[in-house]
């Protein structure tokens, strides 16, 4: 019995985005609203989410990580706006925008998604919309005051360049999601 590693691709953002949007869920929380809370540590950009894989194939993995970057341009990020998922009506996740000006991280997802489909894994079905999940609502009634002052916020955390792209491994904890990177693939 191969041991299972619950694994996804993601970009790492910079320490000062991730101490700003600690200070944004710190101003949010006031509000009470029942909501769990992203690590500010643990906040990053999905590419793809490979659910559990056998500890053998994050080599591979990896390769195709390296494959779908090789020749692409360093995407630049801008961490800015807000939203709600599915809306701000009753909304199960909020989060923070992230903006790909150039395009580049979305072609590199798309890339990735052809090279790992060749593994065996199934092509994301939902557009890709980059953003960072600041929490998730664990109940509605009470919410409001919380996506209310998210959704009247100008939240703009600057821009940053894409240097690398991380094979990133989940435990999940009682006390949260703890991630470690497995691989780590230079973006030149």
């Amino acid at each position: 019995q191969m041991a299972k590693i619950r694994t996804f691709i993601a970009v790492e953002l910079p320490e000062e985005m991730k101490q700003g949007l600690a200070r944004l869920q710190t101003d949010l929380r006031k509000h009470g609203a029942r909501v769990s809370w992203t690590r500010p540590e643990g906040l990053h950009v999905t590419l793809k989410f490979l659910g559990n894989v056998e500890e053998s194939r994050i080599e591979a993995i990896a390769e195709a990580v390296r494959t779908a970057v090789s020749g692409t341009a360093r995407p630049r990020l801008t961490v800015a706006g807000t939203g709600a998922f599915p809306g701000w009506g009753s909304p199960r996740v909020l989060w923070v925008g992230v903006e790909d000006e150039e395009g580049r991280l979305g072609a590199i997802q798309a890339r990735l998604e052809k090279e790992l489909e060749k593994l065996g894994f199934e092509r994301e079905k939902r557009a890709f919309k980059p953003h960072l999940t600041l929490g998730r609502v664990k109940a509605i009634g009470g919410v409001r005051p919380v996506s209310e002052d998210l959704r009247n916020r100008q939240v703009d955390l600057g821009t940053f360049e894409v240097t690398q792209i991380v094979v990133m491994k989940s435990d999940l904890k009682p006390t949260g999601a703890v991630y470690t990177p497995l691989a780590k693939i230079a973006v030149d």
